[in-house]
């Protein structure tokens, strides 16, 4: 059991270190020669690279970023489809502990990316990352999500508050399409980190001086013509 509770440990740790892969930090530094972190929002998501980089690469790092928090779920149910075919280890219930373990593992990917350790613990916002993960949990609760951000981005096109309206949607669709309990809390959890990280963005919206997509934060600080 021990050495279970240890393989589990070793699940989490590599859910993190995945999500700590930093794209957007990358992308600055071969494209531009800068660190993108000081720049624009000082994030190293998608969206800062779009302001910072080019579309391209915002692109690039948001799929890659979507990548991450997918592939630690991946990993995650692809050992316990492994593990649970084993005889030697019996006592495993792939129904009770799978739910558990995934839940933790998202939330590892969601902290990697916004505190990542090859960045001396910063990062982005988790946004994208977090659609990966649901979207491997399950992909109607992901699609959800996102076409919550889609339509809120269309009416407002600013995408932090498009990213807190799929943050708060997440706990709903969850518990609308009848998840398991360590999944509903990921929602909520994963929810309310997502919004945390974005409490500068909060602060500007409450002072209507958040940038709206295809804008810079100088830009929206300009006083109209």
């Amino acid at each position: 059991m021990v050495f279970w509770l240890a393989l589990n440990g070793l699940l989490l740790i590599g859910a993190y270190l995945l999500g700590s892969i930093p794209p957007g930090y990358w992308a600055g530094r071969l494209l531009k020669g800068i660190d993108i972190r000081e720049h624009g929002s000082g994030s190293t998501g998608a969206t800062n690279v779009l302001r910072t980089v080019g579309k391209v690469p915002a692109l690039v790092v948001l799929l890659i970023d979507i990548l991450k928090g997918a592939g630690a779920i991946a990993a995650v149910q692809s050992f316990y489809l492994v593990a649970s075919d084993q005889a030697s280890v019996p006592f495993i219930d792939s129904a009770t502990w799978l739910p558990w373990i995934v839940t933790l593992s998202g939330m590892a990917a969601l902290l990697g990316h916004s505190k990542s350790v090859f960045l001396h613990f910063t990062g982005g916002k988790s946004v994208a990352t977090s659609l990966g993960v649901l979207l491997a949990v399950n992909w109607v609760v992901g699609l959800g999500a996102l076409a919550v951000f889609a339509v809120m981005l269309a009416l407002s096109r600013i995408v932090s508050l498009s990213s807190i309206a799929g943050a708060i949607a997440v706990s709903g669709l969850m518990l609308a399409t009848h998840q398991p309990l360590p999944y509903i809390l990921f929602g909520f959890l994963g929810g309310l980190y997502v919004i945390l990280r974005h409490r500068a963005n909060i602060q500007r919206l409450l002072t209507g001086c958040e940038p709206r997509l295809g804008e810079t934060a100088s830009e929206a600080h300009s006083p109209p013509s």
